[in-house]
């Protein structure tokens, strides 16, 4: 049903909506970083049933598997009738959001007050980082091996962190600058503390939070070196909107799609094709590294597929690709009431209006685009329509405007079919961003039609 407001579909019948997202308010506030929408995503997975693929000798249609690369992807897949070399359905989602990454020596004193250094990560605005409550997560290893895990700001009783901003009495000149200036990047220091450690010889605060560390979480100043600490906005998702049809939190983009394709995949059985759910990282700087989609980990994980199907070979992996029909399942741009101009209405994602499908994303003339294949997604549509399911077309804002990408063009590469498909944002990589209730239910169902029809 192309373009049409998906609430009427739900008029008397909203409770199924709303109950399925408050399992994706909870997904995304305990999910503020890659690691831990990981291990959530392997919680919500192993409750359904789901097993490590290293437990399994062979694999027979109905297994349910899920397989882990370095704590920052996750895969799972319901095992299908066919043959893996005959093709799967695959939903990929990434799991990083913008945020701010604290340097590996960070920790510093200045005026009395103790700072952490950040470098910011992915597209952000900068000046909306500051003056908000942030929560501090992540992991440190220390040189023996041991894994720390580091989590503040979330707990009621737990302190915030946050960045300071100059007083509008005192502005002037920094009024004067482009937003791009107003806020530098490395201005962008988390204060930490304001109290001196007492007999401390010098750098008396900065003295009194290594001592906090140290106490509380047993590591030292240096060990910061094999840190990956992350600040993200403090605080759970919560109802927006005073009829609660919204949700606000942070990373909607792109966890909201991760969320919808990893409960499809889940709660869905035996299938013809193979089914697969895989979130991935480091999508907002490239897809790239060994936890980004240009990795090998699910070319890898695919190979050992078949090898427990039976014997395996290149060409039989191969063919599972060039097979394989996949959704990229990352946001699009919700066109916003307030600055209508960024968008051309005739072509742009409306909250409300179900799943959102983008043909191409790219920049200027379509560059760094997957461009799909139109028949492809005859197909798609046909399927959609024939279950009442939602479904709008968009591009990422008026050409020449901007643009972004997806890991859409990277699966591509495989010679498989892929479009994008996800799910309306406003306030796209700000702290916190707004999606529509039943545009997240309605991608859910969307998804379950395209593993288990197409």
């Amino acid at each position: 049903m192309y373009a049409k407001n998906a609430w009427k579909k739900y008029e008397g019948n909203a409770k199924v909506v709303f109950d399925f997202c408050e399992g994706y308010k909870d997904y995304i506030s305990v999910g503020k970083t890659e690691r831990l929408c990981v291990e959530e995503a392997k919680r919500l997975a192993e409750a359904k049933g789901f097993k490590p693929l290293e437990s399994f000798k062979t694999l027979k249609a109905g297994d349910k598997v899920y397989a882990i690369n370095k704590g920052k992807n996750i895969a799972c897949f319901v095992i299908g009738k066919k043959l893996v070399e005959e093709g799967l359905r695959v939903l990929g989602a990434h799991i990083d959001s913008p945020r701010l990454d604290i340097k590996q020596n960070p920790l510093y004193e200045s005026n009395g007050f103790a700072l952490l250094d950040t470098h910011y990560y992915g597209g952000v605005k900068k000046y909306q980082w500051v003056t908000i409550p942030l929560a501090m997560h992540g992991v440190v290893f220390l040189k023996d091996g041991t894994n720390i895990e580091v989590h503040v700001g979330e707990n009621d009783d737990d302190p915030v962190l946050g960045i300071g901003d100059l007083l509008i009495h005192l502005a002037a000149d920094q009024l004067q600058k482009t937003g791009a200036k107003v806020i530098e990047g490395e201005d962008l220091d988390v204060t930490v503390g304001n109290m001196p450690l007492k007999d401390s010889e010098k750098d008396k605060v900065k003295a009194n939070i290594l001592a906090i560390l140290k106490e509380k979480y047993g590591f030292e100043e240096e060990d910061f070196l094999s840190a990956e600490l992350e600040m993200v906005p403090a605080g759970k998702a919560r109802d927006y909107g005073l009829d609660r049809s919204m949700i606000a939190g942070y990373g909607h983009d792109d966890r909201v799609c991760a969320y919808t394709s990893l409960m499809a995949v889940l709660d869905t059985p035996i299938v013809e094709y193979t089914s697969c759910a895989i979130l991935v990282d480091k999508e907002e700087i490239g897809s790239v590294g060994a936890t980004g989609a240009q990795s090998k980990f699910f070319e890898n994980v695919i190979a050992e597929l078949i090898s427990k199907q039976g014997e395996y070979s290149d060409l039989k992996l191969r063919h599972a690709f060039e097979n394989t029909m996949m959704l990229s399942s990352d946001v699009s741009a919700g066109f916003d009431p307030l600055y209508p101009g960024a968008n051309d209405a005739k072509n742009a994602a409306y909250l409300g209006n179900g799943i959102c499908f983008n043909k191409f994303t790219g920049r200027g003339g379509k560059g760094g685009a997957n461009d799909a294949m139109p028949e492809y997604f005859a197909k798609i549509r046909n399927i959609l329509d024939n279950a009442n399911i939602h479904f709008q077309t968009s591009e990422l804002g008026r050409v020449d405007q901007g643009g972004g990408g997806t890991i859409a063009y990277i699966l591509g590469n495989y010679n498989m079919n892929v479009i994008d498909a996800g799910i309306a944002v406003l306030n796209m990589h700000a702290p916190m961003e707004i999606v529509s209730k039943v545009d997240v239910y309605e991608t859910y169902k969307a998804y379950i039609e395209f593993i288990t029809k197409l």
